[in-house]
């Protein structure tokens, strides 16, 4: 038996919609999702595309996601929005606040965008990516319930709080995406490994007597380590600081799971945008610059290696059969 699936993207597209749907979401709620995910299947890591939308489909089903939220949007100051995701997900707030973060950063140079009670934000490459398309460079954090201890053998009081970077690179590349976790690995990494079956490296996670282990089903009931110890520890708080302290949303010590109950695990995001500055400095066309000089030079440029550009018309999806199932599941019944 094949063991992944292929689908053409607008396959793809029918797929997660017809799911999406099913599963109780309104129709906002699901093209928001949607663009969302197939993105994270085109550009971002694929356990962040269709896999995490499993995550989010049971979501739906179980309460955890309102499936007709109505996000509030207000704005403070001239350059700060600051949304309230009624509980929905992270990328319909974002949507609906997204034309005016953009005016706002070409008029000030800056805007920022905060979020609060929200379901987890899902690739948070998504939301800079979106950002450089239109030219501008964005820096974005988030958290979710905690699962990552401070050093081994504490308790878990951090989320995997990722950080993520974009810098457009003009229309002859893809942007510079940098989207990682503080800690050694993200989450859905660990669930990756514990449903195949396989070892995961040393450093990675600890089990729930704080030892350290390979085994994934015994990290997802222990946590993970930050990456690097100490330092690690200090980007997951400042991560912890620029979501949940700037949007007002819970820490990740007080925030529910957001793969079991249901309660909203009512996140904090917060996406910074910068023009990279003025009219007539071509700052874009001389990061492209350094980009390929860079290259030359052996070194991995993240959010463009890898990735063919311009994309293929052709280009399909491809995702494990079990996922595909999962998904199928929610509307075949």
């Amino acid at each position: 038996m094949n063991e992944e699936v292929e689908l053409t993207q607008a396959e793809a597209e029918e797929l997660a919609t017809r799911a999406c749907l099913a599963a109780g979401a309104d129709p906002s709620s699901t093209r928001s999702l949607v663009n969302a995910t197939l993105s994270a299947a085109l550009y971002g890591p694929a356990t962040l595309g269709f896999p995490h939308m499993v995550d989010y489909l049971n979501s739906f089903r179980e309460g955890r996601i309102k499936c007709d939220p109505t996000p509030t949007l207000t704005r403070p100051f001239p350059a700060f929005f600051v949304s309230d995701a009624d509980k929905g997900i992270a990328q319909l707030g974002f949507d609906l606040a997204f034309q005016g973060l953009i005016e706002a950063a070409r008029n000030f140079g800056i805007a920022v965008f905060t979020q609060t009670n929200s379901y987890t934000a899902g690739e948070l490459g998504y939301y800079v990516r979106r950002l450089a398309e239109e030219g501008i460079v964005g820096l974005a954090a988030t958290n979710a319930n905690a699962m990552v201890v401070a050093k081994a053998g504490g308790p878990a009081v951090y989320s995997t709080n990722p950080m993520a970077f974009g810098f457009p690179l003009g229309d002859r590349s893809l942007p510079l995406i940098i989207d990682q976790a503080s800690s050694a690995t993200a989450y859905v990494n660990i669930v990756a490994a514990a449903n195949e079956g396989r070892p995961i490296p040393e450093g990675w996670a600890v089990d729930e007597n704080g030892m350290d282990t390979r085994d994934p089903a015994k990290a997802l009931t222990g946590a993970l380590l930050p990456f690097g110890g100490r330092k690690g520890a200090n980007v997951a708080l400042l991560v912890e600081m620029l979501s949940a302290g700037l949007s007002g949303g819970p820490w990740s010590l007080d925030t529910p799971d957001f793969r079991s109950g249901d309660a909203s695990p009512a996140v904090g995001l917060t996406v910074i945008a910068v023009m990279p500055g003025p009219d007539g400095d071509d700052r874009v066309g001389r990061a492209h610059k350094q980009a390929l000089r860079l290259q030359d030079h052996g070194v991995f440029i993240p959010g463009v290696d890898g990735i063919p550009y311009p994309p293929p018309s052709s280009q399909g999806l491809k995702m494990p059969r079990s996922v595909f199932e999962a998904i199928c599941g929610f509307f075949s019944a």
